[in-house]
């Protein structure tokens, strides 16, 4: 009977000294959807559902790099589309340096610096951190099909799936590995313009559930919630383009990263382009005209889909090219310098 009780003793002191909930971190590298559950937000809904068989993190981003993944112990999946993958027109890291205001400028400048290339659709970096998805003029191209993605993070995967990607429906383990795989690609606290001031101000929040809805709203207030989308029409008279004076050097480096990240070798079109007068001279030679190889033509409207070709070039919305760089594509072609290799 001493025994048990010296036991039990010894237990309460080991007990002492164990915290009973273990205090949250908060610094830079912080999930932002973490601090938001602290605070009081509700994101199971949009957790994957892993009780589904095989569903991992790393099979969703084999899928959206490579287009196809395998469960343990299976053959590799059939490819999701035969024409593109998801980082055909995603990136998957961070792409504007200003999470609130985005614009095209700001982002082809990182995109430069970083060694990005300058995409049509929006990075999947932070995806999850989103409320709304297909937004804007997207229901123009899409209709009703939007509906059920626009409030849903899956019905956007699986619309971009099957429209974007030419492809086919993703199954269950594949759906929920992708979602896993953005979860482990959400915004963290150091992506936002947090002071140090404000930083302090969130650690108060966590601490005092009186503050939890003021922490909420700072937080809220250092990113958009959805991404854009303005669908523009090409320029009425091509001759005269879009009414801006061309910077030749910017429309150099759009050319690099946008046009060459598709088109150089064929990567993900029928078009080979390069940096040689015969690409050049060519795209410069229908710039003007109403020929699917005119810039002012694909830009604003891409190309669509034909019989036994389904792959298309999905077009740029204002938010994604501004017309100052459209500009600036047009003097590159015209002006730039033909490397010969």
């Amino acid at each position: 009977m001493k025994k048990v009780i010296i036991g039990t003793i010894a237990i309460f002191i080991l007990m002492a000294f164990i915290p009973l909930n273990k205090k949250f971190k908060l610094d830079r590298s912080t999930s932002v959807v973490e601090l938001q559950e602290v605070l009081g937000t509700d994101y199971r809904s949009k957790k994957p559902n892993t009780k589904v068989r095989g569903v991992k993190a790393s099979i969703g981003e084999d899928i959206v790099k490579n287009g196809f993944s395998k469960r343990k112990g299976e053959k590799k999946s059939r490819r999701q589309s035969k024409h593109f993958v998801c980082s055909s027109c995603h990136n998957v890291k961070k792409e504007d340096p200003n999470l609130l205001h985005p614009t095209p400028e700001d982002r082809l400048e990182y995109a430069v610096n970083k060694g990005l290339p300058f995409l049509q659709a929006t990075t999947l970096y932070g995806a999850v951190n989103r409320d709304t998805y297909y937004n804007g003029d997207y229901e123009k191209k899409y209709g009703d099909l939007v509906k059920p993605a626009r409030n849903d993070i899956r019905g956007a995967i699986q619309l971009c799936a099957l429209e974007c990607a030419q492809g086919r429906k993703l199954k269950d383990w594949e759906l929920e590995s992708i979602l896993a795989y953005l979860w482990t690609i959400d915004l963290k606290v150091g992506d936002l313009d947090i002071s140090d001031e404000e930083l302090a101000s969130l650690k108060d929040a966590v601490d005092n559930p009186a503050l939890h809805n003021e922490g909420l709203r700072l937080v809220a207030s250092k990113y958009a919630k959805k991404s854009e989308a303005t669908f523009l029409d090409p320029p009425a008279d091509r001759k005269i383009g879009v009414g801006l004076k061309g910077d030749v050097t910017n429309g150099g480096r759009i050319y690099e990263q946008s046009c060459l990240h598709c088109h150089y070798q064929k990567r993900y079109s029928f078009l080979h382009l390069d940096k040689r007068a015969l690409s050049l001279n060519h795209l410069d030679s229908k710039a003007d005209t109403y020929n699917n190889h005119s810039l002012y033509q694909v830009v604003r409207y891409g190309t669509f889909s034909k019989y036994g070709k389904r792959s298309y070039m999905p077009h740029y919305t204002e938010e994604r090219m501004s017309d100052q760089q459209l500009a600036d594509l047009r003097a590159y072609l015209a002006e730039g310098e033909r490397i010969d290799y």
